[in-house]
């Protein structure tokens, strides 16, 4: 008997959720141990927005197309992990994330607002980092699902020139 593709989808999805969440847990261990032991959260920065610098240097296409970059960047997998509306168009890509497993496995480890919203921003600085690899775009982060709002906000926009 061959399964519902769509249930092959929800597991595949539930999945990766799990994953991300894991790993969104080892984040938060991390960073609770270092302020823990007096240590600034700059370090988590710093090598988060080197690791976005390395997926947009080697793991993207050399692009100053929105709509090439965001196929790469909002795929069909990670639009269904993310909950994503994805709006795109010669300018600019709008994202709007509707459930973030980052901020699901923290809220399971704290219910300090501040903390999960400073864990949001740090994890953050990958986009930020990727983006930075693409001269002719600009990235805003609006409303965040860490501090409170429905949903997130992504803007990724063509610099004018």
């Amino acid at each position: 008997m061959i399964e519902n593709t769509n249930k092959i989808k929800e597991k595949h999805t539930e999945g990766l959720r799990q994953a991300i969440e894991h790993r969104a847990t080892w984040f938060y261990f991390l960073i609770d141990e270092a302020e823990k032991r007096g240590m600034d959260a700059q370090f988590a920065r710093d090598a988060i927005r080197k690791c976005g610098c390395f997926h947009g240097e080697n793991k993207f296409p050399k692009t100053n197309d929105i709509r090439k970059f965001a196929s790469f960047f909002a795929t069909e997998q990670v639009q269904r992990v993310f909950e994503m509306e994805v709006k795109t168009t010669d300018d600019e890509l709008n994202i709007e994330f509707h459930y973030c497993p980052l901020v699901a496995a923290w809220a399971k480890l704290t219910d300090d607002g501040v903390k999960i919203s400073k864990l949001c921003d740090i994890a953050m600085e990958g986009d930020r980092g990727l983006i930075s690899k693409f001269d002719e775009f600009t990235f805003e982060l609006g409303n965040t699902i860490a501090s409170g709002d429905n949903n997130c906000q992504v803007v990724i926009k063509k610099k004018k020139i």
